[in-house]
């Protein structure tokens, strides 16, 4: 995003690109109804006057054309609307979604890990439905309505500035009750997104914590909690449509008591021989409908596009929360390695996991990073993803400090493996090659180098994995990751704990196809101290509370008989 902040105009710019002819001939339509529907109005004073001997200065016949040039405009106006509004509002809709999409693809592992996904779902989902009616369809519905309002409001003085005057004051009433109602609408609608949120989050939490909720017999605890989402939910929608109908109900009473005081006042003027005749009569009753509509629609139409602002709002703000800004994208030679220099780091300041960390990774060879659970080892591999920016000191790849590469370059030249490798419900070769086109022998050279070969000839490049790879195993789903990343030409693999799920004959199967791919540099984060495996590496950094205890090769460790050696010791 080249470090601009995300804010509510870049989203909202999203529904007019390459789509301002759709929107502006959509326009045209609405102020051509607009404008067709006052015509109506002044035929119909005319055609009465007409009718009751007054001369209005047009014939029956001259009438009768003007009515039927009005149709025939009507027509070419709705053809207009046709053939542009559903277009501007589906092609807006579906450039937003995908941008926002894109946007989202941009935070960082680690930040977006940290973040509800349920609020992402739930902007794409519910909130688009607020969105396509309280932003776009709205723009229209208040155009025509501000048209219509003026141009009644300019017919009516035409006609009578003294029953004008007397319609204004009888239209107050329904515009005082739809002021006074119109804010709850947005705040209503806020109040849905919020619950709605919460709704989807309890579904993914039983769907996808399913077996923890089975062997802990919680199925009562998960239906209580999520009927209560239900209930929350419900009660809110409620509430939403219970407040649109009682905006609706006040501005009918208004409207109708405006309309008759029109009417009645309208025919007594006539009656009186004010100079209001019986077309004008009818018409300033047509006309209020005009004027009413807009007062009753306008403060509604805008409470529902404020309603939809504040949830473009609202995703703008979780997208904007920790994305990296891209820097200039020069690729990364990667002839030296990873230099770490007084590196210490913490999620709360006052809390450091890394505590003045220097080391150097060279370029081609392999090393482990052992210690206890909560040392820290995860973390130093998040930093080397540049998940986080603000520690201290400094991170190189070769002679580039992290800070100043861009994202693009970095991702080109690494990879991270974990312990829970995503497969999606797709094809073995798809989620080898993540939908990209490769050459057959690029593809069969990282089926060879990861071990897949035994597993495509048993299966099939075209075996559907399932739903997070539900049809494969746990050795099969890492060796797929392995060749992503061999595909993708990483010449860093980054690796946390690839093998914990994995029994000991299948992880050696795993460790050897790591340590046995040439050129590549891998850090593993890992937890089974075999010596088999750990002789392998070049190096092995050990870490304790944040800070490096030793670090050396398997042997040189053994010797030393420090903290390495009682690690080893213990995990035998």
């Amino acid at each position: 995003m080249k470090g601009k902040k995300i804010n509510i105009r870049l989203l909202k710019r999203r529904f007019y690109k390459n789509n301002k002819l759709c929107f502006v001939m959509a326009m045209i339509e609405t102020l051509l109804s607009a404008f067709g529907a006052l015509v109506v109005s002044w035929l119909l004073q005319q055609l009465v006057d007409v009718v009751g001997g007054y001369n209005t200065g047009f014939s029956l016949k001259e009438l009768s054309m003007i009515s039927l040039a009005l149709l025939v405009g009507t027509g070419v106006a709705g053809v207009i609307g046709y053939r542009f509004r559903p277009k501007f509002i589906v092609r807006g809709i579906s450039q937003y979604k995908e941008y926002v999409f894109s946007l989202l693809t941009q935070k960082s592992i680690a930040a977006f890990s940290a973040e509800n996904p349920s609020t992402y779902i739930s902007a794409l989902t519910n909130d688009i439905q607020v969105i396509e009616q309280g932003y776009l369809k709205n723009a229209f519905a208040i155009a025509e309505s501000v048209l219509m309002f003026s141009g009644a409001i300019a017919l009516m003085i035409f006609y009578s500035p003294l029953l004008t005057l007397i319609a204004v004051g009888l239209s107050l009433l329904p515009l005082i009750a739809s002021v006074l109602t119109g804010d709850k609408v947005a705040e209503a609608e806020k109040q849905i997104s919020d619950h709605n949120e919460k709704y989807t989050l309890s579904i993914k939490d039983v769907l996808s914590g399913f077996s923890v909720v089975k062997s802990f017999k919680a199925e009562a605890e998960m239906i209580r909690i999520f009927g209560e989402n239900v209930q929350k939910l419900s009660m809110a929608q409620c509430r939403g449509q219970k407040m649109r109908i009682l905006v609706a109900l006040f501005g009918n009473i208004s409207g109708i008591i405006a309309q008759l005081g029109v009417f009645l006042a309208g025919a007594y003027l006539a009656l009186s021989g004010k100079s209001v005749t019986a077309g004008t009569t009818v018409v300033f009753v047509q006309l209020m409908n005009f004027v009413l509509g807009p007062i009753a629609t306008i403060p509604t139409c805008l409470a529902e596009r404020k309603a939809a602002r504040a949830l473009i709002e609202k995703l703008a703000n979780a997208l904007d929360q920790s994305v990296r800004e891209d820097k200039e994208n020069t690729p990364i030679d990667f002839k030296k390695g990873i230099k770490i220099e007084n590196l210490s780091f913490g999620y709360e300041k006052e809390n450091l996991i890394l505590k003045n960390i220097s080391y150097e990774f060279e370029s081609g060879k392999k090393y482990a990073v052992v210690g206890a659970s909560g040392s820290g080892k995860s973390t130093l591999l998040n930093l080397l993803m540049a998940s986080y920016s603000d520690y201290d000191g400094e991170i190189f790849y070769d002679d580039m400090e992290i800070r100043s590469i861009g994202s693009g370059a970095l991702y080109d030249a690494q990879s991270m493996i974990q312990q829970n490798v995503f497969v999606f419900n797709a094809t073995i070769r798809e989620n080898i090659t993540m939908f990209k086109p490769f050459s057959e022998d690029k593809i069969d050279e990282a089926i060879r180098l990861s071990g897949l070969s035994d597993v495509i000839s048993e299966k099939g490049e075209n075996y559907l994995c399932g739903e997070n790879g539900s049809g494969l195993s746990g050795g099969e789903k890492q060796r797929i990751s392995i060749a992503r990343s061999l595909l993708k030409n990483s010449r860093i693999l980054l690796i946390d704990e690839a093998t914990a799920a994995l029994d000991k004959e299948t992880a050696w199967q795993v460790t050897s196809a790591i340590m046995n791919l040439d050129g590549i540099t891998a850090i593993v984060v890992t937890h089974a101290l075999e010596e088999a495996a750990l002789r392998k590496y070049d190096g092995i950094l050990t870490i304790r509370n944040g800070s490096i205890a030793e670090a050396g090769t398997f042997d040189a460790l053994m010797e030393k008989k420090g903290y390495f050696y009682s690690l080893y010791t213990v995990s035998q």
